[in-house]
């Protein structure tokens, strides 16, 4: 099945993808991922686009070009080895109550189906080291707040539309909040600095 894709330039050393939708953004990603060429400097998902820096040097744009139009277009998705992360919650989030009554089922029917849930990072922004995390199904997917909060804090664990995240600093927010870990998402020093990273898969796991 051919994959729908628009391919721009992004002055002398980048390209953007245009695509349909979040699961033909993954579905690319992993393919260009596993099959990276010498000369890619960054490869970078969001909800609708990738981004490609290269060198062009040892990877003139030309060449990229083709890359991009030709990976993943036909044939069977290619899966390359993922890191797994798993993240302990403690679920006391201030919007827990109102999220299960959002969904029509139990706090603890929220807090199962979270934990037993199986997330991907689809693609990292807002703040440093915060991962958009989506799953195989949609029985979590809940609104934003209307009012956003000026400030949530860091560790909050949450959800909005059909994503789970997890604040890696205190900062504005209009998550639905359901939990907290002590896990460093970011830390500068270290290498890399971001706990999670596009492909990654996440657990969560309860703890006291």
């Amino acid at each position: 099945m051919t994959v729908a894709r628009r391919i721009l330039p992004l002055g002398e050393a980048a390209l953007l993808v245009e695509l349909d939708d979040l699961d033909a953004v993954l579905a690319l990603y992993e393919a260009l991922d596993a099959s990276r060429p010498a000369g890619v400097v960054d490869l970078v998902p969001a909800a609708r686009t990738i981004g490609l820096t290269v060198d062009p040097a040892v990877l003139p744009l030309s060449v990229a070009h083709g890359w991009l139009m030709q990976t993943g277009a036909a044939g069977p998705t290619i899966t390359s080895a993922r890191s797994t992360v798993e993240l302990p919650v403690r679920y006391d989030g201030e919007d827990l109550a109102e999220v299960a009554a959002l969904l029509g089922m139990p706090v603890a029917d929220v807090v199962a189906l979270h934990t037993s849930s199986e997330w991907r990072v689809a693609f990292c922004g807002f703040a440093p080291g915060f991962g958009y995390l989506v799953t195989d199904h949609d029985r979590l997917t809940v609104p934003r707040r209307q009012t956003p909060r000026t400030a949530v804090p860091a560790g909050s664990v949450a959800l909005a539309a059909e994503f789970s995240g997890v604040y890696p600093r205190s900062s504005p927010g209009g998550w639905q909040l359901i939990g907290s870990t002590d896990a460093l998402l970011w830390d500068p020093a270290a290498d890399p600095p971001a706990l999670l990273a596009p492909g990654t898969t996440v657990r969560f796991v309860e703890t006291p």
